[in-house]
């Protein structure tokens, strides 16, 4: 396992060696913030998947949960040490959500495509649950058709673009918002109570 991976980069376009893993791990603007500092990652894309609603949207999703579609190249990150960040990105703990959001859009869940992606699913969650020392809930599951969610979604994490008015104030930057949001949904505070110094995102 190689946890000690994290660089900060510039979103390149993958080589022929590519591969997806998609997953959720509660709101997908934290999700795609954390793995769009992994190297080897490239453009990961939100959206809603693993639900039978046609067309979901956000605050619309239906019976679907919010996941990110996370591509990477295996050259330089491999599908396993994915799944090692993303469980120690999460709290694998909590069936009913993640941190302050609550209900099914929020919980965590693996899409594989395969049995080789299942494989390799099973082997780190059995990973996860072995340092843990606890069951894991996060469900490793097929996957279905992911429905990206609208461009103003997207990358909200580093937005430079106002939200004209909100709970926050008038004109705020969406990255600003979404830093204070993250900091008031008690994430990485969580995330390092239930992983301790293998949080990889959390800080400290």
């Amino acid at each position: 396992m190689r946890l000690a991976i994290l660089a900060a980069l510039t979103l390149f376009a993958l080589p022929a060696r590519a591969d997806t893993a998609l997953v959720a791990g509660g709101c997908f603007w934290c999700v795609e913030s954390d793995f769009e500092s992994v190297a080897g990652v490239g453009d990961a894309v939100s959206g809603f998947t693993g639900g039978t609603t046609p067309d979901p949207e956000y605050r619309a999703s239906g019976d679907h949960v919010e996941a990110v579609r996370i591509p990477f190249d295996e050259d330089t990150i491999s599908y396993a040490e994915i799944l090692d960040l993303f469980f120690r990105s999460i709290d694998p703990l909590d069936a009913g959500g993640q941190f302050c959001d609550r209900g099914r859009e929020y919980t965590t869940a693996i899409w594989v495509d395969g049995p080789e992606q299942r494989a390799v699913a099973e082997a780190a969650k059995a990973r996860a649950e072995a340092d843990l020392g606890q069951a894991i809930v996060t469900p490793i599951l097929d996957a279905g058709e992911f429905y990206p969610v609208d461009d103003y979604h997207q990358d909200y994490y580093k937005s430079e673009d106002r939200i004209a008015i909100s709970s926050l104030g008038v004109g705020v930057k969406k990255k600003d918002a979404y830093k204070r949001y993250r900091e008031g949904c008690g994430r990485d505070a969580r995330v390092r109570a239930v992983w301790g110094d293998a949080a990889p995102f959390a800080g400290s």
